[in-house]
């Protein structure tokens, strides 16, 4: 999975006017780094095939 960079700047914009918050580029390089860290991480867990009749897990209720 890789994502350009200026998808995860658009998406650091709109977290920041969401949230409030004011990050400097600085922080803006480290969250973009992270993010694509998280993203290569998530890409062959993404991609592994599930057979359709594969029960999905129970969910726990107190």
């Amino acid at each position: 999975m890789n994502t350009p960079h200026n998808e995860w700047d658009a998406y650091l914009t709109q977290m920041e006017q969401l949230l409030a918050l004011e990050l400097d580029e600085e922080r803006r390089a480290e969250l973009r780094v992270q993010f694509s860290r998280i993203a290569a991480m998530a890409g062959p867990l993404l991609a592994f095939p599930l057979d359709e009749r594969i029960e999905i897990a129970g969910v726990y209720k107190a």
